[in-house]
């Protein structure tokens, strides 16, 4: 779980984003000194490191809906995806015999 003083930057972080100012280790600072939350000097700058070139609102406006923040694929990539995605069941198929094979070794754990 994150300390209270990596929360207090995250969360200099998005007021910052929110109000649509650069997000600066010196800003962040400064928020955090308006709010009388002291923490450790090299957090701020860690993060603003963290978050360069990320953007925040759409990071946040993605939260949930499974779409990540990885590209997208090529479309030339495309045909190689549905023959992935075709040979998938066969190897659960496959897993799923395996496992019926470990589970059934003949004795029980506990006779």
């Amino acid at each position: 779980m994150a300390s209270k003083q990596e929360l207090a930057i995250v969360y200099a972080a998005l007021i910052l984003e929110d109000e649509g100012v650069q997000i600066t280790a010196e800003k962040v600072n400064k928020l955090l000194q308006a709010a009388g939350i002291q923490v450790e000097p090299f957090w701020p700058g860690l993060y603003v490191k963290a978050l360069e070139g990320v953007k925040i609102s759409e990071l946040i406006s993605n939260i949930g809906s499974g779409a990540g923040s990885a590209p997208a694929a090529p479309a030339a990539s495309a045909p190689a995806a549905a023959a992935a995605k075709e040979e998938k069941p066969a190897a659960k198929k496959e897993e799923k015999k395996e496992e019926s094979e470990d589970e059934d070794m003949g004795f029980g754990l506990f006779d």
